[in-house]
């Protein structure tokens, strides 16, 4: 059995978890052209391997040998130790020998996905992980990337867009999934996520056409993307509505939906802010957990400034300003529940957390706020994207000259109908 060859920073799980999260993987040399990785991810670690012939140039092969011990002991298969690990890598080395320094099997799907993560350079690395674990692997993993057909792609294609939307489900647990309305709506949104999806899979594969992995690119460039999947949402609240919401909010998560309607920041940049990111003298907050992976400044009114100055009041810098009844931090999709019941409470539509973000761009739309300011308020890395949600909504030319030059033909008749709000 070949030694084991140790190393400081990769030996035990409690000096792996002090390594900071990265996309590329810390590596090791077990012997000239072979290294054994970890990847240390945001929840997960994983160890993998890399190999090149001594000598040769080129890239190496890359693989995924199995899931770190860091969060539960190792069982020699699907969760490894350290000398586990080395012992996995070392058999994967020694298969590459035997067949020439050639990869053995085929080049699947799983393993392009593997090689698309280790460089991924989008803004937005967890959701993107997350679904390739939860949907694109599960489904689409053991095909040989070689012998995709645009059918084959198609057909899951297609099959996303009727599923259900999945729902958050305990591990180890059946997926459990939301009930979808029978609607045109309904439907687009089905295909805007199948979208989505699509776009994960080809820019993947994509990546492994680029590294010579495989011949042509034709079996999923053929495929498009479903056509007019992807127009905005529209839902915003009105002022009054927002109130509504507010007060018939429980009181430990009434905090969270004041700051989103304040700041237009998302729940997951809500939940990360400590003390230390409020700066009341110049009356900003600071984001430093974005989608984008780039912090930015929020500037708040005086609403935002009182709420954020009750919060903090008496907490240390390090303390979470909107935590839990239970001083935790808000997790994913635990604002769903409490936020449905608001909303059933206050008998508005159901809305969700991000709606309250649109709300918030389009009070500064409604009020004339220039697309550029809007967009560097919600942090919008494009103006495009603001325009495409709130242009609409902005005062505009155009739609004032119409108004101006268009009288009327005098064909509907004055009413005595007074309509009351919905605060009358």
């Amino acid at each position: 059995m070949a030694r084991i060859v140790l190393n400081a920073d990769l030996r035990n799980r409690e000096k792996r978890s002090r390594l900071e999260v990265r996309k590329k993987p810390y590596w090791m040399t077990l012997n000239e052209g072979e290294h054994l990785g970890y990847y240390r991810g945001q929840r997960v670690g994983k160890w993998v391997a890399r190999y090149r012939r001594p000598g040769a140039t080129g890239n190496y092969q890359e693989t995924t040998l199995a899931e770190a011990d860091d969060n539960a002991d190792a069982d020699g298969a699907v969760i490894l130790n350290f000398k586990q690990a080395q012992e996995a890598a070392r058999d994967w080395f020694a298969g590459l020998e035997r067949n020439g320094g050639r990869s053995t099997g085929p080049y699947t799907v799983s393993k392009a996905l593997d090689d698309y993560l280790e460089g991924f350079e989008g803004k937005d690395v967890a959701n993107t992980r997350r679904r390739i674990d939860s949907i694109v692997r599960p489904q689409m993993g053991k095909h040989d990337v070689a012998k995709l057909t645009p059918k084959i792609i198609t057909d899951w294609h297609s099959s996303l867009a009727k599923a259900p939307a999945r729902l958050r489900t305990r591990k180890g647990a059946e997926q459990n999934f939301r009930e979808t309305a029978d609607s045109e709506e309904a439907r687009r949104s089905r295909r805007s996520s199948a979208n989505r999806i699509l776009t994960i899979l080809k820019a993947a594969l994509n990546v492994a056409y680029r590294n010579g992995k495989v011949a042509g690119d034709d079996a999923w460039r053929r495929v498009k993307p479903f056509a007019k999947a992807d127009a905005p949402k529209l839902r915003y609240l009105s002022d009054d509505e927002a109130r509504r919401l507010v007060n018939a909010c429980d009181v430990s998560f009434r905090p969270m939906v004041k700051a989103a309607l304040l700041t237009g920041a998302r729940y997951s940049e809500l939940a990360g802010l400590e003390v230390r990111d409020f700066d009341r003298q110049s009356q900003t907050l600071w984001l430093r957990e974005t989608k984008a992976g780039t912090a930015r400044a929020v500037y708040l009114e005086a609403e935002g400034v009182r709420l954020f100055d009750d919060a903090t009041v008496g907490k240390a810098a390090g303390d979470l300003v909107l935590p839990r009844s239970d001083g935790k931090r808000w997790g994913a999709s635990q604002q769903a529940r409490p936020l449905a019941a608001a909303c059933k409470a206050a008998k508005l539509e159901p809305t969700g957390f991000h709606d309250l973000r649109r709300t918030y761009g389009a009070r500064l739309a409604l009020r004339g706020v220039p697309m550029a300011v809007i967009a560097e308020a919600l942090g919008h890395a494009d103006e495009r994207i603001t325009r495409k949600h709130y242009a609409h909504l902005s005062k505009s030319y155009v739609a004032d000259t119409v108004r101006e030059a268009v009288a009327g033909l005098g064909i509907v008749a004055e009413s005595n109908v007074v309509r009351l709000t919905s605060s009358s």
